[in-house]
Parts: C-alpha cells; structure tokens; sequence
C-alpha cells in the first residue's frame, strides 16, 4: 500500500518553501518581459495583480492541500516550461505576455495541489485570467468600448468648459485632437480592476446584491479613470505639450491613473466591510 500511494502522490520536502522560490522566479520572469516590451499599461496591471494573488496564497498557505499526482504535476512543469521556451524564442510578445501569468499560475497550481486541488485557487486563477482578457476580445467589442471611452472624455472635456467636439473615436479641441485608438480604450485597466473585484469578493464573502455590485463599481471606477485620463492627454495635445503627453501616454504618469484606480475601489470595499462590521455589532 505505502509503494502505490508514493507512486501516485508527490510530497515535497518543505513543498511552501520550494513552491515560493518557484513562484517568485516565475513573477520575476513575466514582469522583466513586460518592463523589456515596454508595455507600461501591462506592468502596472501584472504588478498590482500579481500583488494581489501572492497575499492571497500566502494567507491560506496553512490551509491548502500541497499533494499533486504525477500527471499533474508533469503536465504543470510542461505548461510553465513550454511557455519558458516560447518567451525566450520570440523576438515580439504581442498578446502572449497577456497570458503568460495565467499559464505559469495555472502551472504552479498544478504542480502544487494537482487536478483535485485546483478548486484552491480558482479566485487567483479567474483573476490571472483577466490580465489576457484584452486580447480574447473580438475586435468589435473592443471598438465599441473606445467608442464610449471617446464619448465619455468628451464629456468630460465639455463639463468642465471645453469647447470640444466628438466625431467617432476623434476628440477635437480648438487647437489640437486625438484619435482614441485601442490601446486606450480601458480594457486593461477595467480587467485589472475586475480581477481584484473577484479577489476581494473571495477574500470577504458578501451578500449576492454586494457580488453584483463590487464588479460593476470596479469596472465603472477603471472606465471613468482611463475615461479622466484620455481627456487630460486631449488637453495636453491642444496646448502643444508633448512632453506631459507622453508622460501620461506611456510614461509612468499611466501607472497613477491605476494606483488612483486601485486606491478608490479599495476605499469602497473598506466601506463595505465597515459596514459589515456594524450590522455585525449591532447583533
């Protein structure tokens, strides 16, 4: 009996320790191709998500079954090494650093906890899941968004006293325009926030009218946030300032548009759970 249960099952010495330095590489890994491919929008994104997943795992570490089955674990360090060769052989990433960090989660958890085992980190995988959204999209989901990210900076643009005009993705300001191309439409930053909604949602289980709401807050707050920051880059363009432009474009100025986005959202979800803590009091 104790021959066919080791031939089935796998159990590491200190499995926490060696499963830590292998996610941490594997991090390490993604996030040094999205800082080469200069794709600053996805390096805020993997990085607050990536974040987010770890101080996950690493709070339910005590608690999660680290038995994997030979196939399991074999298919596991498949899928993380292909996906190594892969990175290593491409000369442009394109979408494929988009879903790295679910091949390489869903690798690792594998590799940890097996087929059985999955089910742990089903949260943590939905919201890897969601960075390679933008890129599952068809192209006219895709279009149809920037369409409204364009009306809604319009409209911002309007209230606050420009004279603007809309035509199709075209923002025009007296002296100057921008074209809102697909890059800025916000389907990174509404996924990003979508994926941490599902991570507080599994981290604080709430009533079914609260799991409706949270995802439509955190989507609205990424929408309205990239919305803001389309509108600022149209001002920019009209007063001729390149510079501040590509600073908020692609420069680091982007990575604020999702800390602010990120900082909001966690302020309505510590509302929420304050206002969980009194009705609890009130009991």
């Amino acid at each position: 009996m104790k021959t066919n249960k080791l031939a089935t099952v796998i159990r590491l010495a200190n499995p926490q320790f060696w499963l830590l330095t292998i996610g941490s590489g594997l991090i390490a890994i993604h996030l040094t191709l999205v800082w080469k491919a200069e794709n600053t929008n996805l390096l805020g994104t993997s990085f607050l998500s990536w974040a987010a997943v770890s101080f996950i795992v690493w709070e339910k570490r005590d608690n999660l079954n680290l038995e994997s089955g030979v196939l399991s674990s074999f298919l596991g360090l498949a899928l993380i090494w292909i996906a190594l060769i892969r990175s290593a052989s491409l000369s442009s990433f394109g979408g494929f650093l988009y879903a790295l960090p679910f091949i390489f989660g869903l690798g690792l958890a594998l590799i940890a906890s097996g087929f059985q085992g999955l089910k742990q980190y089903i949260g943590e995988l939905i919201t890897l899941l969601f960075l390679s959204i933008p890129k599952l999209l068809p192209e006219w989901v895709i279009y149809k968004i920037t369409l409204l990210t364009a009306k809604s900076s319009a409209f911002i643009l309007w209230y606050i006293g420009f004279d603007v005009t809309l035509a199709g993705i075209n923002i025009y300001l007296p002296n100057g325009s921008v074209e809102v191309l697909h890059g800025c439409s916000g389907i990174d930053l509404i996924s990003q926030m979508l994926g941490l909604a599902v991570l507080f949602l599994l981290m604080f289980p709430q009533a079914w009218q609260y799991k409706i709401l949270v995802p439509i807050v955190a989507a609205t707050v990424g929408f309205i946030m990239n919305s803001g920051r389309v509108a600022l880059m149209t001002v920019l363009v009209a007063k001729d300032n390149i510079n501040a432009f590509d600073y908020w474009h692609s420069g680091n100025g982007s990575l604020l548009f999702s800390i602010i986005s990120v900082l909001i959202f966690g302020l309505f979800c510590w509302i929420i759970i304050g206002h969980d803590e009194s009705k609890d009091a009130k009991f």
